[in-house]
């Protein structure tokens, strides 16, 4: 009985620890932050809670309503680099130009250690 128990016991410690090892990258903040209304930035910072593989990391950006105009169509936004901190765990979109008055969605993808690719989205405004 006490061998069986140990046996799952072991099973159980080394389920757990692989799956701490292997925990897919989660986004832990960003600037803006989701739901924000910003003045014109000129970057967006996404911060994870491990480090990335940076050819599995990225975003894209979509405005989706511009300030008097109701049938703003969602426009996809080009005019940014994005660039991997060095601590491996920050995705910044740098803008060419500020961002224009409006509301945006933002949608993250990125992968860390396990290769497991996740995805997100979040909205913010901008003023």
């Amino acid at each position: 009985m006490k061998s069986a128990f140990r046996a799952i016991l072991a099973a159980a410690m080394i389920t757990g620890l692989s799956t701490a090892a292997f925990a897919s990258a989660e986004l832990v903040s960003s600037t803006p932050a989701a739901n924000a209304t910003v003045d014109k930035p000129g970057k967006i910072v996404l911060v994870f809670n491990e480090k990335l593989l940076a050819k599995f990391a990225g975003a894209e950006l979509t405005m989706t309503g511009m300030p008097g105009m109701a049938d703003h169509q969602p426009m996809k936004m080009t005019g940014f680099t994005t660039a991997m901190g060095a601590d491996g765990k920050t995705l910044t979109l740098l803008m060419k130009r500020a961002l224009p008055s409006g509301s945006y969605e933002l949608k993250w993808f990125a992968a860390g250690a396990d290769a497991h690719r996740m995805e997100g989205s979040f909205p913010f405004t901008v003023k």
